[in-house]
């Protein structure tokens, strides 16, 4: 669904803006095929080499074009790394990134589709970029002409995982559920927000929702944070852990950081089950975060 109106929006925002382009490397390249037939020298398929697509993408940048660059998360990311460091952020220009696939939404294809340090990996560029996890495919239109209007690097994130409706919004966290002053608070990063409000829905724990990690709401964390702040992210456990420590440095606080397991499981499966296994389901978060409230933990 969000790949989906990720084609729809790129494919509209090609025919209202002459700026757009779109770089792919076969992935898509379908879905994308009757928008290549009208803007041939605006949609690119470089074939399987996801490097030189990112260097395409950084050439066209420097034209003065606003090129969207899609493929899957591993080889969007991990594999075009360098591309990414070098002809994007060294030559001083920019992309919208938009992968598919993360953390393990093609787990049945194996390690070289899993993806679950993708936002780790774009941490660790320019902090110009933004970084947008949407949690329904209704907030993925908005999210992506608000990144190819901006002059700014982003990435955009995508998945097969969803939450049951759209919250929208710019980024900033919002209150779904308000256990009232001093409650311990959890925030939940796209698409694990259900299952976050399931685990926690007979304890007094206030749930925030945000799409966006980075630039990641600080103003909002700091109104909202009290002694213990639980976060909830669909890739890299601990990947907003240095941002939350640094938001909440000059105060006494807890931080549970719940995500996707460091240790690689070599199992298949599906997505539902790697959900599980790293204990991201309803059942794991309500024992990770039953263990980290118990009296005396403090």
């Amino acid at each position: 669904m969000m790949r989906e109106a990720f084609v729809d929006t790129t494919t509209e925002l090609l025919a209202e803006q002459p700026r757009t382009a779109l770089v792919l490397a076969d992935i898509s390249a379908a879905s994308f095929a009757p928008a290549a037939g009208r803007h041939p020298d605006r949609v690119l398929n470089v074939g399987i080499r996801e490097q030189l697509m990112l260097g395409v993408a950084g050439g066209l940048a420097l034209t003065g074009l606003r090129p969207i660059v899609h493929s899957y998360a591993p080889f969007l990311v991990e594999r075009a790394y360098e591309q990414i460091k070098l002809d994007l952020d060294h030559q001083g220009v920019s992309a919208v990134l938009v992968g598919i696939g993360g953390s393990y939404d093609r787990a049945e294809s194996g390690r070289t589709h899993l993806s679950p340090a993708d936002v780790a990996l774009i941490d660790t560029l320019d902090d110009r970029w933004t970084v947008h996890v949407p949690g329904h495919a209704d907030e993925v239109p908005a999210l992506l002409r608000a990144a190819v209007d901006s002059d700014g690097p982003a990435y955009l994130r995508l998945s097969t995982l969803a939450n049951d409706r759209a919250r929208g919004g710019d980024g900033a966290l919002t209150v779904v559920r308000d256990a009232g002053p001093g409650a311990p608070l959890l925030v939940a990063v796209g698409p694990v927000l259900d299952a976050a409000l399931a685990a926690v829905a007979d304890l007094g724990v206030t749930v925030a929702y945000t799409h966006r990690p980075r630039p990641f709401d600080v103003a909002g964390l700091r109104a909202l944070a009290g002694a213990e702040v639980i976060l909830v992210e669909p890739y890299l456990a601990g990947t907003s852990a240095r941002v939350v420590g640094d938001a909440l440095a000059d105060r006494p606080h807890r931080l549970l950081a719940l995500g996707v397991g460091r240790r690689e499981l070599r199992r298949y499966g599906s997505a539902d089950d790697h959900t599980r296994w790293h204990g991201l389901d309803a059942a794991g978060l309500r024992r990770s975060v039953s263990a980290f409230l118990a009296p005396g933990r403090g």
